[in-house]
């Protein structure tokens, strides 16, 4: 899907349709890194090895989701918080909500 509907059954483009391949792209590596550790656990390498490639995965899967997050800032809470209003209280607690589960 690359649209949502709002509060008024409009549609909107979501803010990381501009880049939409390069998160692509980066969802690929991060899937191919997984695939990584998968075959370094059955072939029974090192520990350190594997957790090497398991904090490399989960870095690019961070930089996935700090990218859709600026996205959602930017574009979504941005309109919401121009809109005014109960839209914009909500997309602003739903970017907070996203937010603490990132650092959590």
């Amino acid at each position: 899907m690359s649209e949502a509907t709002g509060a008024g059954g409009e549609q909107h483009a979501h803010g990381y349709i501009g880049h939409k391949d390069e998160l692509l792209k980066r969802l690929r590596r991060a899937e191919g890194q997984v695939r990584g550790v998968h075959r370094m656990v059955e072939n029974d390498e090192y520990c350190i090895d594997i957790l090497t490639q398991v904090s490399a995965a989960t870095k690019a899967l961070e930089r996935v989701a700090l990218a859709l997050l600026d996205d959602h800032l930017r574009h979504c809470v941005a309109s919401a918080a121009a809109d005014g209003g109960e839209v914009a209280a909500e997309k602003l607690h739903e970017a907070s909500a996203a937010i603490a589960r990132l650092v959590r």
